[in-house]
């Protein structure tokens, strides 16, 4: 039986985000935003997803790889008749003082061997999958009614052959540029030569930029550029994930739209790009929660569209769903849950711009407001039950978790108030720290030596690994090893992977793990000093990323991916375990 994996590449410019499997086809593009309806969208309905590929007539073989550095993908096939690529540009590179960054993808036909024969396919649909748009053939493009934009097909392969959907000899480089919006009017060859030219010196430019450990550095590189994807640069919003309704596990009815922006994700997504020196990333997600905040004063929701849009309607639509798991969601309902975790982990986040001296940031006065308001919200919120960071639908409990940001919350504030010289916001932020702390004593078993799930609670959760990696727990304490190894024994699998919990849910009980817990459960490792097993662990999980190093939501017991794709949260938890072991590595009291 073969193991599961999500067999495509990503490509995008902080606009759109395009998934292309190895038959060069585009199985996922939403646009114009993140959260818009599919042009093309096969990977949720075979008939009403529409179809972009370039694909060779005949049994072919395959393999995908990135331009190094870049976030520009490569599709090579072998065919019979011959050998040829297909390059698949997002054009992104800085130019006019600013980013250009356009609604357009640029494929690149290139023979590499013999005479293969091919045939391009390129079918958009709207609405998902309701509007069949009408096709008209000009001179030197296709045009495709009835969307809200327009919508066109430019190259100097024959159009029929693209109408009829007619194999043709591949005797030449071909150039197909899709674009949503504004057309292209220049220069077929030329544009998409300099796009792809300046396209791979941008990403290659940025890599150059970003600090690495010695260790894992392909890795940490890898999900620098896919976490870098999923930012959407107008507003600086970062999504959880580009796409909806890929199961947790095949069949299991958690199927859940990720393209919005989850503030619980703020801390780590920032540490990320903190320890990474991406502060220009670090700087446009600040505005975009300051934003946020500023139009909504009221309870925060866990969620967020990427233009701080409140109302995140959950439909069900009527799709095939992929590998036919139902319902298919656009929307997330999770948007009205309480959750009182967000309002620390924004506290933490924000912390760098006071504290961190290579940030010279220039609104730091306009944060002040917040960061007393998100204080009265911890403390509004201190002793309230919530749906906890998991989104329990029909389960409300005095998380551990969220009292752990609660805690942390207040110790960041302490911090920021210290560097304000606010003595006032100093004495209260300690106040509410000790409150704090006392209540997640609570949360302790003294039978089993370990912090449960919810402050009364007989169930483990992963998410309490956090105790121990945010330094509430001293991880040299015996205690900190005690909890961690009741932990391993409930919650680990044999390879090293992490069920978020194992008890019955709303859903029935988890059969797939979570993968960013395995990447907590590394840092916690590495946090008590046992380094190697951190090492270990970590070599395990890097095995169930896909062909191109990228890694889904959740993990099968057989090492298949399931979940939404790629996610965020996963590859930021990969970079922050990779720093967290470098740093134990160089620390004297390893050597």
């Amino acid at each position: 039986m073969s193991v599961h994996r999500y067999n495509m590449g990503i490509i995008g410019n902080c606009s759109y985000l395009g998934y292309i499997d190895m038959a060069a086809n585009i199985r996922w593009l939403c646009l114009p935003r993140f959260d818009s309806s599919f042009l093309f969208g096969s990977l949720l309905d075979s008939k009403k997803g529409g179809e972009f590929s370039v694909t060779p007539v005949g049994d072919y073989t395959s393999r995908q790889y990135y331009i190094d550095n870049t976030n520009v993908l490569c599709t090579e096939f072998q065919c019979t008749e011959g050998k040829f690529r297909v390059i698949d540009c997002a054009p992104r590179f800085f130019q006019y003082e600013r980013f250009f960054k356009p609604l357009m993808i640029v494929r690149k036909i290139e023979p590499l061997d013999g005479s293969p024969v091919v045939k391009v396919v390129c079918k958009p649909m709207g609405n998902y999958g309701t509007l069949v748009p009408e096709v008209a053939m000009a001179s030197n493009h296709l045009r495709y009614m009835n969307f809200e934009m327009q919508t066109r097909l430019t190259t100097e392969l024959p159009l029929s052959y693209i109408m009829e959907e007619q194999p043709f000899v591949l005797d030449q480089t071909q150039y197909l540029v899709f674009t949503y919006g504004e057309p292209l009017e220049a220069p077929l060859k030329a544009t998409v030569e300099d796009f792809i030219n300046k396209t791979v010196r941008h990403w290659q430019t940025w890599v150059k930029s970003t600090y690495i450990p010695e260790i894992y550095q392909d890795q940490v590189i890898r999900s620098a550029l896919v976490l870098k994807l999923h930012q959407y640069e107008d507003t600086g919003g970062i999504i959880a994930s580009g796409t909806t309704s890929l199961p947790e596990h095949n069949g299991s009815a958690r199927t859940w739209d990720y393209r919005y922006c989850w503030f619980r994700d703020s801390y780590y997504t920032l540490k990320a790009f903190n320890e990474m020196g991406h502060f220009d990333e670090l700087e446009r997600y600040f505005n975009y929660i300051q934003n946020v905040l500023m139009r909504d004063t009221g309870r925060m929701q866990p969620l967020y569209s990427i233009t701080g849009q409140k109302e995140l309607e959950e439909k069900h639509i009527p799709l095939e769903g992929y590998l036919q798991n139902q319902p298919v969601r656009i929307g997330n309902k999770a948007y009205l849950q309480i959750q009182n975790d967000v309002y620390g982990q924004v506290l933490v986040g924000l912390q760098p711009l006071f504290t961190d001296r290579r940030l010279t940031y220039i609104k730091r006065s306009s944060y002040k407001p917040l960061v007393s308001r998100l204080l009265d919200w911890i403390e509004k919120t201190m002793e309230e039950p919530d749906a906890g960071l998991w989104e329990f639908r029909n389960i409300k409990q005095l998380h551990t978790y969220t009292l752990l940001f609660h805690w942390a919350g207040c110790q960041a504030a302490c911090k920021i108030a210290n560097a304000m010289t606010d003595s006032d916001l100093v004495q209260r932020a300690r106040k509410l720290e000790k409150v704090a702390s006392d209540l997640l004593e609570k949360c302790y078993d003294p039978q089993r030596e370990v912090y449960t799930q919810a402050m009364g609670a007989e169930h483990l959760d992963a998410s309490t690994l956090k105790l121990i990696t945010m330094n509430y727990l001293d991880p040299r304490s015996e205690r900190a090893h005690k909890h961690l190894k009741a932990l391993e024994d409930l919650l680990k699998t044999d390879q090293g992977l992490f069920y978020r919990y194992v008890h019955q849910d709303d859903f029935g009980k988890p059969q797939a793990t979570f993968l960013v817990c395995a990447f907590w459960y590394v840092d916690a490792l590495a946090c008590v000093g046992r380094v190697d097993d951190a090492v270990k662990t970590l070599d395990t999980i890097l095995t169930f990323a896909n062909h191109l190093g990228i890694f889904s939501e959740d993990v099968g017991l057989d090492g298949s991916q399931w979940g939404n794709y790629p996610q965020t949260y996963s590859h930021v938890g990969l970079i922050n375990s990779v720093f967290r072991i470098s740093k134990k590595l160089d620390s004297p009291s390893f050597k």
